[in-house]
């Protein structure tokens, strides 16, 4: 093979690796170093909050099989003791396939950034589960980004990438300082810049529908 060939060859390959490192979008945020968020076992770590105070949180969340499950009834959320900042998040979710009373929409979140007190909602900026709408965000009580300064929602960039109900969807959330990222399924799906609160408690929503949750690790940023 003479040198222009060689060099052709490695100028492929090299576009080739580019190309795969795009496809493969937040692969590289998840190194050897990942801490489990969620130890698969209890929810030692975590606290709960919900809207009835006299409802018993094992009522709500419950593990089996190495899966977190949510009834989704009553609305609250099961969160990090601690605070996180500057890190890539992994997890898991699934809808359960089952019919649902009329009117209700199966909805959930990953609140980011929460800060106490717990109420219902708190400040934080929660990156949307709901069917369908996976890759929004919602901005809540005082958070801000760039992108919206009050409450409500910063749509998605790309059509819906999730999987049917029942399948197992990935979710990878990149915060960097004060930008969050989100991938559905490999896909980058949306981004804000700008954010108010850079740090705090990760949540696990409860909005009126039953769904599971899986691998919950995050890795910190260098």
């Amino acid at each position: 093979m003479d040198r222009r060939a060689v060099v052709a060859c490695l100028a492929l390959l090299c576009v080739a690796g580019m190309f795969t490192a795009g496809c493969n979008g937040s692969g590289n945020w998840f190194g050897q170093n990942k801490t489990p968020l969620w130890n698969g076992q209890d929810f030692n770590g975590w606290a709960f909050y919900l809207e009835q105070p006299d409802v018993q949180p094992e009522d709500v969340w419950s593990i089996r099989d190495g899966v977190i499950h949510c009834k989704g009834t009553p609305f609250g959320y099961v969160r990090t003791r601690d605070d996180y900042n500057n890190y890539a998040l992994h997890l898991e979710w699934r809808w359960v396939p089952q019919t649902l009373p009329e009117g209700v929409v199966r909805n959930s979140g990953v609140f980011l950034h929460v800060q106490e007190p717990d109420m219902i909602w708190p400040k934080a900026i929660e990156a949307q589960l709901m069917h369908r709408n996976a890759g929004d965000f919602w901005i809540f009580r005082g958070a801000q980004v760039d992108q919206q300064k009050d409450v409500g929602s910063v749509p998605k960039q790309k059509p819906c990438h999730e999987k049917p109900l029942g399948q197992w969807n990935t979710y990878e959330v990149r915060c960097d300082g004060n930008t969050i990222t989100l991938h559905v399924n490999g896909v980058k799906m949306n981004h804000v810049t700008g954010a108010n609160i850079a740090g705090g408690k990760i949540a696990l929503q409860s909005e009126g529908a039953p769904i599971e949750f899986r691998n919950i690790y995050i890795t910190p940023l260098q």
